[in-house]
């Protein structure tokens, strides 16, 4: 269940029974379009549309799906596959992984950095 609160009053608007068993993390996309909601429990990655609060796809990343980042520039998210070691590159656009980077040692939360 994901409980959906208006900022500017601080108040309760809704849930949305995302129906995500092991719901770990969410993030939203750098757009506000999407909200990705990871599942620790079986590995997949739920990808909802924020203005109709309706999943458009549920996309498998691996065992155990954890940590998620967004890129700033809004064209990939990385998504933490604990149990399998790697962190999974999913395709803004066409919500698909296009890479698994190999980076061992239980990877969960996540940054973004530039060195200047």
């Amino acid at each position: 269940m994901i409980t959906v609160v208006n900022l500017k009053t601080k108040s309760f608007e809704s849930k949305i029974d995302a129906k995500v068993f092991g719901a770990n993390r969410l993030k939203f996309t750098p757009d506000g379009k999407y909200a990705f909601v990871s599942s620790l429990s079986t590995g997949d990655l739920y990808i909802i549309e924020t203005a109709t609060q309706k999943q458009v796809k549920k996309l498998k990343v691996g065992t155990g799906a954890a940590g998620i980042l967004m890129d700033p520039q809004g064209s990939r998210a990385f998504v933490a596959c604990s149990a399998d070691n790697y962190i999974a590159v999913v395709d803004l656009k066409t919500f698909e992984v296009t890479l698994k980077l190999d980076v061992g040692g239980v990877p969960d939360g996540m940054a973004w950095s530039v060195m200047k």
